[in-house]
């Protein structure tokens, strides 16, 4: 086991780290110790999570401060486990493994009627133990008063005449009041027990709700409750990126955000991620149910209120009726599609339409009106639950949709917001309806506070680079920054880029362009002893290689809206398979392909997204915000390269990454498409992506002719003894 004057090698799990390992905890610690944010790229097998975890703990240790290590990606929350439970049996510390309480409730109850539940069950608790109190102390005046005190008696009286009140408050909570069993438990049982197992071994969420299930307790709020100050939390990104969550998060932990050292795994999705957080959105229903809301109360306000919502609703509804063209209406579906509101020189159109559809007093008076009201009524609701009148705890709607449109009306022409109108179709009714959203275009308005109010955080990823972007996007100032390629050798792996067709979207219907695709697949599919991935630009365009590839292995397909974990199982499971997927699915990052899983990887084109309107105004934010005359960088070069080019190449260098997984592991890595070429550097220069890629990298790619391909990977396989018997004949 390691032993170091490095304090943080008690942490170190195994016998002893790699040197660029020691290199990487070193420079993180003197990091943490100066309160500096760090930037870690580290290809497959560098060990970056232990790297940043060892020295995190060693800080937070010294300093009385909890990591929290966070990922969007299920798999790696299983390894986080694995990592934590490998920790603690070298070095015990309190780790907890937390998740959102959907997915922990006994009883099935959303957030906010949970919230009321518990407050009333603590109620009702509460009084049965002042009940025992004055029981006891009214057994104790009595004995005095038998004893001759008057004094005594007199208290008694009063004791007896609070209990009455009290026994009647018990009995109203007892049967009219909802409570919730589970937390009643957690209350007045005795839970040492469960402190004392959760605190044992690193315990997942599965496994706490099973104790707690099992006890007829609630096990997220025990985990809750067992959280103040530990050293170590393994959760989601949005316990970390939305706001509202992360004040009653480290409210659990019992930390201000300076005693939390935060570490983002697969960082390069913080991008994506934190603008998911930040959207904001409100559905014709909403308004519709708040309409409806404002009918019923008798109340002064009710009708401004009524006033102003209605406009904006009839606002949305003329938005996206006069964005249909012939037959638009009938081809809506039950998938939220975009329309184009949004003006280069005025407001957007739902905008304008309320504005221009609105009268009254004024709509500002009338919207402030309507968000007191909505207040006033959700406060109403939550008392008649806990009070037993309402079974469930009421949503105020008139709330939720006044305070998106004050927010609507005061951001939607701001820099970075991005005024959306969306419409789908309901399959229970058949009917169309619409949805406006907010949708933030610049992270950095989600993440520079996040970043700027904790201790310090430790970003890694395999795919961070180029640092100067990513610090600019999330909002960091002045990160240390380290990369490690890959650590590998280099002799076990081969990365060809094709100079096949480039891929453009004019050229991809081209029958001859197909063609050579497909022929070129057909071989690399047919040299490779085991497993191929193909990774397209697209669904469809995985439809197209997957239904067009002849190829005497099975082929499998990934589709939207099916079990990409089911799939990859049988995948896997088979020998000398292909599996077409797109890019942008869930099979080209945090997922891992060992051996025959996967041997070969093919990458079909520069997989650039699709430019809808989001992510144009995405582009345009950051032509704005990015563009710099000092190194000559323009808007538009800005724009495509902070929005476009480098999330692409990103994608990409995640999917070479689902192979070769380990050292005595091997495989090819192929990019199809002459854009990936040395000579498109020369040649097509504007659309050459080579450069996009760090350094080591590129001195790793072979460029290749398609005829050519087979022949270097029957010799590269070869090498490799990787031929059961003999090898396919070129």
């Amino acid at each position: 086991m390691a032993t170091s004057d490095d304090g943080y090698l008690r942490y170190f799990p195994y016998e002893e780290p790699y040197d660029h390992q020691q290199e990487a905890m070193a420079t993180i610690f003197e990091a943490l110790e100066d309160g500096r944010d760090v930037l870690f790229e580290g290809a497959c097998g560098t060990g970056k999570t232990l790297a940043s975890l060892v020295p995190a703990l060693e800080h937070a240790r010294e300093t009385n401060k909890t990591v929290v290590i966070t990922t969007n990606v299920h798999q790696q929350m299983r390894q986080f486990v694995a990592d934590a439970r490998a920790i603690t049996d070298q070095e015990r510390l309190r780790a907890v493994v937390f998740r959102g309480k959907g997915s922990m409730c006994h009883i099935d109850v959303d957030y906010e009627e949970c919230q009321a539940l518990r407050d009333t069950t603590r109620d009702l608790v509460e009084t049965e133990q002042d009940i025992a109190d004055l029981e006891q102390r009214e057994g104790e005046l009595l004995e005095a008063g038998q004893e001759g005190s008057s004094e005594a008696m007199e208290a008694r009286d009063a004791v007896v005449d609070e209990l009455r009140g009290l026994q009647d408050d018990l009995e109203e909570l007892e049967s009219e009041r909802s409570t919730c069993d589970h937390y009643y438990r957690n209350l007045t049982e005795n839970t040492e027990a469960f402190y004392g197992w959760l605190y044992d071994d690193v315990r997942t969420p599965d496994d706490v709700y099973e104790y707690a299930h099992e006890r007829g307790m609630c096990g997220y709020e025990l985990l809750k409750e067992g959280m103040d100050g530990v050293d170590l939390v393994v959760c989601n990104y949005h316990h970390l990126l939305d706001p509202t969550i992360r004040e009653q998060f480290f409210r659990w932990l019992g930390r201000d955000p300076e005693d939390i050292i935060a570490v983002f795994d697969e960082a390069h999705n913080v991008e994506s991620a934190a603008r998911d957080h930040a959207r904001r959105t409100l559905t014709e229903n909403t308004l519709d149910q708040a309409i409806d809301e404002l009918d019923g109360v008798d109340d002064d306000r009710a009708g401004a209120a009524g006033n102003v919502l209605s406009t904006f609703r009839d606002a949305l509804v003329e938005a996206y009726e006069e964005s249909f063209g012939f037959g638009d209406r009938e081809q809506v579906d039950d998938h939220w599609e975009d329309i184009t509101v949004a003006n280069d020189d005025r407001k957007d159109d739902l905008t304008l339409a309320f504005l221009q559809g609105y009268t009254g007093p004024g709509f500002h008076e009338e919207l402030s009106t309507a968000v007191e009201l909505g207040r006033d009524l959700d406060a109403r609701y939550e008392e008649q639950f806990k009070e037993g009148k309402l079974d469930t705890r009421k949503e105020c709607q008139t709330l939720q949709a006044a305070a998106f449109l004050d927010d609507w009306l005061a951001e939607s022409d701001e820099h970075g917001q991005y005024p959306v109108v969306s419409v789908r179709r309901d399959e229970s009714t058949d009917a169309v309806y619409g949805r406006a959203e907010l949708y933030t275009c610049i992270p950095e308005e989600v993440t520079r506070d996040l970043f700027e109010e904790l201790h310090a955080s430790v970003l890694m990823s395999a795919t961070l680079r180029p640092f100067d972007v990513t610090e600019d996007v999330v909002g960091l100032d002045d990160p240390v920054t380290m990369a490690y390629g890959a650590q590998f050798p280099e002799e076990r792996r081969r990365t060809y880029a094709v100079d096949g067709p480039a891929l453009f979207s004019s050229e991809r219907d081209d029958p001859q362009t197909q063609q050579t695709i497909a022929r070129t697949l057909e071989d690399v599919i047919r040299f490779t002893p085991g497993n191929t991935l193909v990774f397209c630009p697209s669904y469809s365009e995985a439809r197209r290689y997957y239904e067009m590839v002849a190829v005497s292995g099975t082929r499998y397909l990934d589709e939207p809206g099916t079990q990409a974990r089911d799939l990859r199982e049988a995948f896997v499971d088979g020998d000398d398979g292909v599996l077409f997927t797109s890019l942008w699915g869930t099979l080209g990052e945090g997922v891992s392909y060992d051996g025959e899983d996967a041997r070969t990887v093919v990458v079909v084109g520069v997989p650039y997204p699709h430019l809808d309107d989001r992510m144009e105004a995405v582009q345009d934010a950051y032509a704005t915000t990015f563009a710099d005359s000092e190194t000559g960088t323009t808007s538009d070069d800005a724009g495509w390269r902070y929005a476009v080019e480098i999330p692409t190449v990103r994608k990409t260098r995640q999917a070479l990454g689902r192979v070769v997984r380990s050292p005595d592991d091997f495989g090819a890595r192929i990019l199809l498409d002459k854009r990936y070429t040395e000579a498109a550097e020369m040649e097509m220069h504007d659309y050459a992506v080579r450069g996009t890629f760090p350094p080591e990298e590129r001195r790793e790619m072979v460029d290749i002719d398609p005829e050519k391909l087979k022949f270097a990977m029957l010799n590269f396989y070869q090498d490799m003894g990787a031929y059961d018997g003999p090898p396919p004949k070129p």
